[in-house]
């Protein structure tokens, strides 16, 4: 991992200095202003027309099932990640769901708040009390009655690779819902809730099932010594409980659908999945405008498709509504794998999105 890191900063300083540019300043540059960072963080659910606009009648609740583990490895901090239960409760309610928020201990669990991946909406789900309250006073899995519910939701975080796969609260919701033609869904880490969950024909519920969650090969970048901190790699179990994996590229979108389970690759595929579980659920989803991450995600996987061109043209299309500090990431991650024109490409159309704004 160190070597990695040492030969991005050698590839970036060289790049930097060839294009003329100080290398801490140029790069600075391609960041938003100070100013972004401040307003963003204040934002209320007041400020969100999709969230507290034109809600549809009342349509039955969704439980959302984040994880209570607060360490693993060395000592090291995990939980839930806000994003991934943030982005999927507006979804929900905005489309006219109630969402109860239960976990393997109840009360109050732990999160993991990545500051480089929030947007408006992450924020405003943080300054609203009332849900801060709901969020703080999980209930507990074994208080769940799953009939309750229309749909289950299982959060990603790291945490739930440990208390997820051999909780028998969480197979028996997953399987009460799923048995009753309801939708079960999970993002990330959160198919590790699914991978022993058997169906009363003795089936399990992966069994030749289409399904995406986190990949080895994002898992091993971020952790290479996931092998040894996790109790398995999570696209490995999968596989091995008989789902037929589906990944998309790393660190990008990807939503699978098999008939009622829903599942996503990472954080970047919430929205969408969301937005499925509502359709599957028998109703339109509401109109949305599309965040600036999204439409950022959008941009990374037309290069990743169709290349640089496609890529600078789709940008001059909309440019105002990027997320500029994710591609500006993903340039430093295709660095870190070595692959330095795929690098180059994605400073240049941050550097281009900079030129526009």
């Amino acid at each position: 991992m160190f070597k990695k890191i040492v030969i991005t900063l050698v590839s970036l300083i060289i790049l930097v200095v060839g294009l003329g540019y100080g290398t801490k300043s140029y790069l600075k540059s391609l960041l938003p202003e100070k100013a972004h960072f401040v307003a963003i963080k204040q934002t209320q659910v007041s400020d969100l027309p999709y969230v507290n606009e034109n809600i549809p009648a009342y349509r039955g609740k969704i439980l959302a099932v984040v994880t209570s583990v607060d360490k693993m490895g060395d000592n090291q901090d995990t939980g839930y990640e806000h994003t991934e239960l943030a982005r999927a409760y507006w979804v929900f309610t905005a489309n006219g769901f109630d969402v109860d928020i239960a976990s393997p201990k109840g009360g109050k669990p732990p999160v993991v708040i990545d500051g480089e991946d929030m947007g408006a909406y992450d924020y405003a789900f943080l300054n609203d009390d009332t849900i801060q309250q709901k969020v703080a006073n999980s209930i507990a899995l074994a208080e769940v009655n799953p009939n309750d519910y229309e749909a289950v939701y299982f959060v990603g975080g790291k945490g739930t690779m440990f208390d997820f796969p051999d909780n028998p609260d969480v197979q028996h919701i997953a399987k009460t819902l799923y048995q009753n033609n309801k939708v079960v869904s999970a993002v990330c880490h959160g198919p590790s809730a699914l991978v022993n969950v058997q169906l009363d024909n003795g089936e399990m519920l992966l069994s030749n099932k289409k399904v995406s969650g986190f990949t080895n090969d994002e898992e091993l970048f971020l952790i290479p010594d996931a092998k040894q901190i996790f109790p398995f790699l999570l696209e490995d179990k999968l596989i091995a409980q008989g789902a037929q994996f589906q990944a998309g590229s790393t660190y990008l979108e990807k939503v699978s659908q098999d008939g009622k389970l829903i599942t996503g690759q990472n954080p970047w595929s919430v929205w969408r999945l969301a937005e499925k579980v509502v359709a599957e659920l028998g109703y339109q989803p509401k109109n949305r405008e599309r965040t600036p991450e999204e439409h950022a995600i959008e941009l990374l996987m037309t290069y990743d498709s169709q290349g640089f061109d496609a890529a600078k043209v789709e940008l001059k299309q909309k440019p105002q509504a990027y997320q500029r500090i994710l591609i500006v990431m993903h340039s430093f991650l295709a660095f870190m794998q070595f692959d330095v024109s795929k690098g180059i490409d994605l400073l240049t159309l941050a550097d281009q999105l900079k030129q526009l704004n």
